[in-house]
């Protein structure tokens, strides 16, 4: 049995080199980083001031009415109840839905064509043509549709050519049966372009080598519009489909600069915005004012939200 010398024993650690337990780390109060906010401050403000600010504005007008006894008097809901039961505002907006039903989908129909057209290797010359019928949403709304008031003009411009031409009486698109349609046309010519837009930009963005893989597959022109392009626009055509929907809700510059030209036919409450902006400018009722106006804007939001919600779950199978 062998023991172990001293020199052989392992020697103890001094006190020296026995590292000191280490500190205990100090908590560093983390301050807020409001460098974010110097970007989005300046719009936050603009969105707050043009937007915020209004609708609020309208919601706290909505809650009161001027009464010849006692003044400016909280009515609560009274103001929304009334418009439910309002003939004339409810006369409007069926005519704008039914504005809505007929013109949105030719005027995509023709916007959908002219994209799928202008996208075709077929069409020469398509910056040309993509340039010409974008043009027309250039030309300011005001200038767009005093341009087609003269034309439409039964005493005067194209249409009084035309019947002068052809012997007939005074046939004019401002007829009663005929105005909804005429200005029909005048939307669809000034949007037909800005919708073409969108979808020819989303036709952009189809990857070529799903072209590659149909010409493989023996699949014609047809089919390629069918099978790819078509699935591809759907996000595209559900934007674009909002967008009209509430631009359709909206109507007011054509039939308010065409109203001097048929004043018989263009009431003051042909459309909701007609009707609220006559309530306000010319019957001085701001509070029924603005309560057409929001009731118009919820009525606009929900059909918005629906269409959007439709469309995503299509687009989601």
């Amino acid at each position: 049995m062998t023991t172990l010398s001293k020199l052989d024993a392992p020697e103890a650690p001094s006190p020296s080199t026995v590292p000191a337990p280490a500190a205990p780390a100090r908590k560093v109060k983390s301050r807020p980083d409001w460098r974010g906010w110097a970007f989005v401050g300046p719009f936050m403000a603009v969105f707050v001031l043009v937007f915020i600010a209004p609708v609020a504005y309208a919601i706290y007008l909505s809650l009161f009415r001027e009464q010849l006894m006692g003044g400016n008097a909280f009515v609560g809901l009274e103001n929304f109840a009334e418009v439910f039961a309002d003939s004339q505002f409810w006369e409007s907006f069926l005519r704008v839905l039914l504005f809505l039903v007929v013109q949105v989908p030719i005027m995509l129909v023709l916007a959908l064509a002219a994209a799928l057209a202008i996208d075709s290797a077929r069409l020469h010359v398509s910056g040309f043509f993509r340039i010409v019928i974008f043009l027309p949403y250039a030309v300011p709304a005001v200038v767009a549709v005093l341009m087609w008031g003269f034309i439409y003009g039964g005493n005067f411009g194209l249409a009084g050519n035309i019947n002068d031409l052809l012997g007939f009486e005074a046939v004019t698109p401002f007829a009663r049966e005929w105005i909804l349609v005429s200005i029909g046309n005048i939307v669809t010519w000034e949007f037909v372009g800005y919708n073409m837009l969108i979808f020819y930009a989303a036709l952009r963005t189809i990857p070529n080598e799903l072209y590659e893989a149909a010409e493989l597959d023996g699949a014609g022109p047809f089919r390629v519009i069918t099978g790819i392009k078509i699935p591809a626009l759907r996000g595209a055509i559900v934007i674009s489909t909002i967008f009209s929907i509430i631009g359709s809700f909206q109507l007011f510059n054509e039939p308010n600069i065409l109203k001097p030209l048929a004043p018989n036919i263009i009431t003051t409450f042909f459309t909701p915005n007609m009707y609220a902006y006559n309530l306000s400018f010319s019957g001085q009722q701001y509070n029924y004012s603005a309560t057409v106006a929001i009731v118009m804007g919820l009525i606009t939001a929900v059909i918005a939200y629906v269409v959007q919600l439709r469309g995503s779950r299509k687009e989601e199978r």
